[in-house]
């Protein structure tokens, strides 16, 4: 941020320089306010310090010329007491503030700072919106990050193949979207897309809810009813938390994927069906074929391509994109304007950890649309040595993802040996070969 500062006594510009470099604040200075002012557009990333009386165009003149400009520009009027009252008048049509000379320096400075950080959250609230309105163009997982980019360029090129995929993440990762986006990027995107949250399925009626009834098999289905499987044919078959179907269907499920053929209760054959399967687990499948939960010849069939989507820890720097997005989202359905954002949002959204990820982001949006009261959750309350942990975890995930699991380069970076790396990585469950 610079300060553009305008006085046509040299002496006092020169004074005025020194004292803002002192502060090590970012000072131009500058006679003439018609070259000045070719220096203000939209995008000026700063505040306006001017003289009222001058030649050539007058502080006044100036401040209007600049408010054409972007009515968002601080402008701080300098002036002598004769030009009081006038600017007092000016300031109903929106100068900053204005200092009467004489004055000290320090108290300028001060002022600038205030005129500073109002303009920053400008540009910044600017840029979020803009950035959202981009995102609102295309449907696509939001993020601008190398993991994100490269995220979107993998749905991609797997989508056009036509093959099963196995999605991973966390819960409120955005799994989902990503199954969405490998349909409507894939050739069937103009057949159905069927969404089944496995762990939601009745007790008891999951095999029903997947496979449908034959004709005459159920009462309430005299002409029978079809499954999710075959509301899918054609198009594609999302199975959310895969890990939780229960263990009596997974079999069925394994034919319906070998065989794409599937058979209704009550069926006396099997019909054929073209589809793609998007599975989606929150948890490792692995471990729940050690432990007998999950079919090793089902887990194998699902997986000819995994993707994972990462948590918004590693993807921090997208955080704000991705507020600004939900933001607008919220005003819109709500018919709302959209708030001011303070510098204690700012600060949270980059340093918070959202261990619900999209999903919790998404709810502090609309608790920020609506004007409650920032909250932290369990963090405030955490005792020292959890936030401690917290704190340091989140060090070590922020180096692993720019260097892109590079141990030797994150040693490097860290400063710490290599014992005491892996000690870390074990105890806060982080694993490089998820940031490759």
């Amino acid at each position: 941020m610079t300060t553009l500062l305008l006085d046509d006594d040299a002496t006092l510009r020169a004074v005025l320089r020194q004292a803002f470099e002192l502060e090590d604040m970012e000072v131009e200075v500058a006679a003439d306010p018609v070259a000045a002012l070719a220096r203000v557009t939209p995008e000026f990333a700063g505040v306006v310090v001017t003289d009222v009386r001058m030649p050539g165009m007058d502080g006044l003149e100036l401040f209007r010329r600049i408010r054409s400009v972007d009515e968002d520009i601080p402008v701080i009027v300098m002036t002598g007491h004769a030009d009081v009252p006038m600017v007092i008048d000016v300031l109903k049509q929106g100068v900053f503030d204005f200092i009467p000379k004489p004055f000290a320096a320090d108290h300028l400075i001060a002022c600038v700072r205030r005129a500073i950080d109002r303009r920053r959250l400008v540009l910044e609230n600017r840029a979020l919106r803009a950035a959202a309105a981009r995102a609102q163009e295309g449907d696509v997982l939001i993020g601008e990050t190398a993991v994100m980019v490269r995220l979107r360029e993998m749905l991609r090129q797997i989508a056009q193949a036509d093959i099963d995929v196995l999605v991973e993440g966390e819960t409120g990762t955005g799994k989902e979207l990503a199954a969405l986006l490998l349909h409507r990027w894939g050739p069937r995107r103009a057949r159905p897309f069927v969404a089944v949250n496995c762990a939601a399925l009745p007790s008891g009626l999951a095999e029903a809810e997947l496979f449908g009834y034959a004709p005459g098999v159920h009462a309430q289905y005299r002409g029978g009813h079809p499954g999710r499987i075959e509301m899918s044919n054609g198009g594609t078959l999302f199975l959310d938390e895969i890990g939780s179907m229960p263990p009596a269907v997974q079999g069925a499920m394994l034919r319906v994927i070998e065989e794409r053929e599937v058979t209704v209760i009550g069926g006396d054959r099997p019909r054929p069906i073209d589809l793609r399967i998007v599975a989606a687990t929150n948890v490792e499948l692995d471990d729940a074929v050690r432990e007998g939960r999950f079919r090793k010849d089902l887990y194998y069939r699902l997986n000819p391509v995994r993707v994972r989507v990462p948590p918004l820890r590693e993807r921090i720097s997208d955080v704000p994109l991705l507020f600004a997005h939900f933001l607008d989202e919220v005003a819109r359905s709500e018919g709302r304007a959209l708030p001011p954002l303070g510098r204690e949002v700012h600060a949270y959204l980059v340093a918070h950890d959202w261990p619900g990820n999209v999903r919790e982001l998404r709810g502090y949006a609309r608790r920020t649309m609506l004007g409650l009261p920032l909250d932290r959750g369990d963090e405030s309350h955490a005792d020292l040595p959890t936030q401690v942990a917290a704190f340091e975890a989140r060090i070590i995930r922020d180096c692993l993802v720019r260097c892109g699991g590079d141990i030797a380069t994150a040693l490097a970076t860290l400063g710490i040996g290599r014992n005491t790396l892996y000690d870390k990585l074990k105890r806060y469950g982080i694993r490089p070969a998820d940031y490759r």
